[in-house]
C-alpha cells in the first residue's frame, strides 16, 4: 500500500497539496493508502442547509435530486454542495483497514460506524442511489468511502436504531457545544429550536441553565414548535421569521423584559439569519452559529454595523465527547428519543 498523509492531502487533485475540504476536486479511487479505512456505505445524511438547497434546486423532484447528487460526486470526488459548501456524514461497514493502521485502531472489518467528519472532505463513490428520505435528509446508496487517519468516527451502538444514530450524530456538535457554553442562570435563545439540532440544544440548554435560567425557542411557524413544546424543552416559545431581524429582536426583548439573551444559538438551515442572532443577544453576549448557512461576512460586518460587542463562535461540528453526549441524550430521555425516531429515523 502507498503511504498517505494523515490529513488526506494526498487525495487532493485540484489544486494539489491542499487539505481535502477546501480542495475543488479530490481522488475518489477506492484503492486505499496505508493509513486509510475503506467503508462500504449504506446511508448518507446530507447536511440540512445543503439538502434544503438541493431540494429547492430540484423543486422537490426525487429523480432530479439524484441527478444533482451524482453530479456533485462525479465532479468533486466528494459530496460537497457547490452552493453551501457543506456536506453531511455517513454510516457504513468497515471493509478494509490500511496496513499502517493495523493494531493502531480499535476498528475491525465488519464494524458498523458513523463517520464524524464532513462529506465535504470525504472521498466518496456513489454507484447507485436506492432511496431518498426527503423529510429526514437521508439517502440510502450503494457506494464506497474513505476515512482518513485523522478522521473521527463512532461505532454504531447496538441499543439504538441505526438511522436514529445517524440523524443524531449528524448534529452532535450542537448539543455538546451548548453543554460547554451555557451556565446556570443564563438566558438562552435557540433560533430554529424546533429542528433536529435545535431540540437537542434546547434540551442541553435547559439542563445547564437550570431553574434560575430561561430558555427561549424561536421557530418560523407554530407547526415547527409543536414537538419542542410537547416535550417541554423550553420555557417560552416565539413564532418569528429568523430572516426578519427586527421582528426577532422585538419578540426576544418582550420575552426577556428588554434584557436580551446571554447566549444565542442559531440552528436554522436558510440564509440571512445572522442579524436576528446578533440583535437577540446582549451587547456583550455570545452567539453560536451552528448553521452551515451562516455567512461570516454578514455576521461580522453586521454586528459591527449595529455596534454589537457579542462574541461569535463558528459552529465547529466537533467538540470533545460530542458523540457520547448526543447518544446519551437519546438514552436518558425516552420521549425525546421516540420523537426523533418518529421524525428522523
Amino acid at each position: 500500500m502507498k503511504p498517505g498523509c494523515i490529513y488526506g492531502v494526498h487525495r487532493s487533485l485540484e489544486p494539489i497539496n491542499v487539505l481535502p475540504q477546501p480542495a475543488i476536486k479530490i481522488d475518489n479511487n477506492m484503492e486505499i493508502y496505508d493509513n486509510e479505512i475503506l467503508i462500504d456505505v449504506a446511508t448518507l445524511n446530507i447536511d440540512s442547509a445543503s439538502f434544503t438547497q438541493i431540494k429547492g434546486e430540484a423543486n422537490g423532484d426525487e429523480s432530479r435530486i439524484k441527478e444533482i447528487m451524482m453530479k456533485i460526486v462525479k465532479e468533486k470526488g466528494k459530496h460537497q454542495n457547490p452552493v453551501t459548501g457543506s456536506g453531511g456524514m455517513l454510516i457504513g461497514t468497515v471493509e478494509k483497514i490500511g496496513s499502517k493502521l493495523e493494531g493502531k485502531t480499535d476498528l475491525k472489518v465488519g464494524d458498523k460506524i458513523a463517520t464524524l467528519v464532513s462529506l465535504s472532505l470525504t472521498p466518496l463513490r456513489i454507484d447507485r442511489i436506492n432511496e431518498i428520505r426527503i423529510n429526514t435528509d437521508q439517502v440510502d446508496i450503494e457506494g464506497k468511502a474513505i476515512l482518513f487517519e485523522s478522521g473521527i468516527y463512532a461505532v454504531i451502538p447496538s441499543d439504538l436504531p441505526m438511522n436514529l444514530v445517524l440523524s443524531v450524530l449528524d448534529v452532535a456538535g450542537a448539543p455538546a457545544q451548548t453543554a460547554k457554553l451555557v451556565k446556570p442562570g443564563d438566558t438562552v435563545v435557540v433560533i430554529g429550536g424546533g429542528g433536529k439540532s435545535g431540540m437537542l440544544c434546547l434540551y442541553e440548554a435547559k439542563r445547564r441553565a437550570g431553574v434560575i435560567g430561561k430558555v427561549i425557542c424561536v421557530g418560523r411557524k407554530e407547526s415547527s414548535l409543536v414537538h419542542a413544546s410537547m416535550l417541554n424543552l423550553a420555557d417560552e416559545y416565539i413564532i418569528a421569521d429568523a430572516t426578519d431581524a427586527l421582528d426577532v429582536m422585538q419578540k426576544v426583548s418582550e420575552a426577556t423584559d428588554g434584557e436580551m439573551a446571554d447566549i444565542v444559538i442559531n440552528c436554522v438551515n436558510v440564509n440571512n439569519t445572522e442579524m436576528s442572532s446578533v440583535l437577540a443577544a446582549k451587547n456583550d453576549g455570545l452567539i453560536y452559529f451552528f448553521s452551515m448557512a451562516t455567512s461570516f461576512t454578514k455576521a461580522a460586518l453586521g454586528a459591527e454595523g449595529v455596534g454589537s460587542d457579542a462574541t461569535m463562535i463558528i459552529g465547529n461540528g466537533y467538540t470533545k465527547g460530542h458523540a457520547e453526549i448526543a447518544i446519551q441524550i437519546m438514552r436518558e430521555n425516552e420521549e425525546l428519543r421516540k420523537t426523533y425516531e418518529e421524525i428522523y429515523a
